[in-house]
């Protein structure tokens, strides 16, 4: 019988303590943190600002290392150098050489990753055409907008062609235009079989792009599940039927038949993830006081 597929990523009660110079104690950043990423799967984490979101990511990219628990990255310890290799990663406010062109900041990146001539030029032209920059490949980017940039770090992200992609707040301060083009990348790289872990405060773009979704608060994983068992509202029923008149819809059920209409869909309705994640947000400030 053949094993379970190895997980994209696996952080087990991952714990994170900083130096407090409060009474010299820790501060705990992280607070036994687990989650699980299949591959090709896109998962979003969500939380305010300080909740730890940022750490947890750190943490597995092996910026940080753990106070306790483990991190893995397609089964190697993200501490291991090894474990970066399958990894791309796009900050929240990457730098760039303003005085480079795309094209000329790709080729610095690829080179760094030990990419070479031929196999680097068709890969940098392979990712301008997925990030849509093919007019603006010779344009220095000091004259990019704000979007143009962040595809630029999605493209310097995946130079080297990774089956992990963290993103970390992908569309901070791009416009409606630029975040639907990044929510179309990440909807393309799915596609092709790339796992995506992203962070964002964008819970709309989190409910349109990420298969599963984790909420994190005060460094604590909160909740987190698919995304229809967290939008699922378990104490309403939902029936949706199609040419209905008024009186027969006053019956409800027993009558659908009757009344020449058909029963299309029934079962628990959906809220919002951002109704989900401020009701949360309620319920912890009331457990903090």
């Amino acid at each position: 019988m053949a094993g379970k597929e190895v997980a994209a990523v696996e952080i087990v009660d991952l714990v994170k303590e900083y130096p407090s110079s409060f009474r010299r104690k820790m501060y705990r950043a992280v607070d036994e943190v687990s989650l699980r990423i299949e591959q090709g799967e896109v998962y979003g984490l969500i939380g305010p600002n300080g909740s730890g979101k940022s750490t947890t990511m750190k943490a597995l990219l092996g910026l940080v290392a753990p106070t306790s628990g483990l991190c893995k990255v397609f089964g190697c310890d993200s501490m291991k150098v090894d474990a970066r290799q399958h990894v791309g990663f796009l900050p929240e406010n990457p730098y760039f050489y303003k005085h480079q062109t795309a094209e000329e900041t790709l080729k610095f990146y690829g080179r760094l990753c030990g990419m070479r001539g031929k196999q680097l030029a068709m890969r940098i032209d392979a990712l301008i055409e997925l990030v849509s920059l093919q007019d603006a490949r010779k344009r220095r980017l000091g004259g990019y907008s704000k979007g143009m940039l962040q595809r630029v770090g999605l493209a310097q992200a995946m130079i080297q062609e990774p089956q992990l992609l963290v993103l970390d707040e992908p569309t901070a301060g791009v416009d409606p235009v630029g975040s639907r083009q990044i929510r179309n990348l990440i909807f393309q790289l799915k596609e092709q079989g790339v796992t995506v872990f992203l962070c964002s405060h964008l819970l709309e773009q989190v409910q349109e792009v990420c298969d599963t979704v984790g909420i994190i608060f005060n460094g604590k994983m909160v909740q987190q599940g698919s995304l229809s068992e967290l939008t699922s509202v378990d104490s309403h029923t939902e029936i949706l039927v199609e040419d209905m008149d008024e009186a027969t819809l006053a019956k409800v059920r027993e009558v659908i038949e009757q009344g020449g209409g058909e029963l299309l869909a029934s079962g628990a309705p959906r809220r919002s993830l951002e109704n989900l994640f401020i009701e949360i947000a309620n319920q912890c400030g009331e457990e903090a006081r």
